[in-house]
């Protein structure tokens, strides 16, 4: 039974005048945060302000890596090569380390963000990719991928340390699988029921599936959304319903050292 789990959300998304989410009422709520790093979203100075933010509050900063997709959001798949992509992760790893460093903070994990988290659950070649991009730049680095995907015994093969997360606001289909967007009740809106289902998931690793069958996932963190209507309350009853059930809200990874 956990006792303890991490809350993680993904910030510094907003890009010049245009906002993406309540990022200071958001990392008084999480205990990491899922940081852009320019390819999908977030500019230097909302970036910076993230990060600065986040250190102000003992929260763990994790890089979010992403394809170069910034029209789409990083939610489009790309068919890139395994070199390219490498270069891609270092690269992003490189230029958030640059900004925890002026901010007072340090990256500890890698979370890759939309497409590419997706793609990399299954597909190895480019999860292969991506290991080789976190290793270049500090193998003491820890992969965050979804519970349960091959990615992560791929990375522990690898040499990297892993954490299994769960997503608050979505559907799981019954092999374990996230429901696509594009399926209806693939996004859960309902704060109550969702907070009982990560209450649930947290002291009893199970979680029921879209098709009422009962899932055993082991998550080590519960990703909560910062980018929809209603985010900041969800995350809120979220993270109530945890204390409530005795769950100790803590990061899986090392705050600034």
């Amino acid at each position: 039974m956990t006792q303890k789990i991490d809350l993680n959300s993904d910030l510094g998304e907003g890009y010049g005048a245009w906002q993406m989410g309540d990022d200071p009422a958001m990392l008084e709520i999480v205990s990491s945060a899922n940081v852009a790093c320019g390819f999908h979203a977030g500019d230097p100075l909302t970036i910076l302000a993230t990060l600065r933010a986040a250190a102000a509050r003992g929260v763990a900063v994790g890089a979010h890596v992403s394809y170069p997709d910034r029209v789409g959001f990083g939610r489009r798949p790309m068919d890139v090569t395994s070199d390219e992509l490498t270069a891609d992760v270092i690269y992003q790893i490189g230029a958030l380390q640059g900004l925890c460093a002026a901010a007072g903070t340090r990256v500890s994990y890698v979370k890759p963000h939309g497409a590419l988290y997706n793609t990399i659950a299954q597909d190895a070649r480019q999860a292969a990719a991506v290991i080789a991009g976190i290793k270049a730049v500090d193998p003491s680095l820890v992969l965050m991928g979804l519970a349960g995907a091959p990615v992560l015994d791929q990375a522990r093969a690898a040499g990297l340390a892993t954490v299994a997360e769960a997503f608050g606001d979505r559907a799981y289909t019954p092999d374990g699988q996230l429901v696509s967007r594009r399926v209806a009740g693939a996004v859960l809106h309902d704060a109550d029921l969702v907070a009982a289902r990560m209450a649930r998931l947290a002291t009893e690793g199970r979680i029921e599936a879209i098709d009422g069958s009962v899932l055993h996932l082991a998550a080590d963190s519960i990703c909560v959304h910062g980018d929809s209507p209603g985010a900041v309350e969800m995350a809120r009853r979220i993270r109530a319903a945890l204390v409530a059930a005795g769950v100790a809200i803590t990061p899986f990874a090392g705050k600034a050292a």
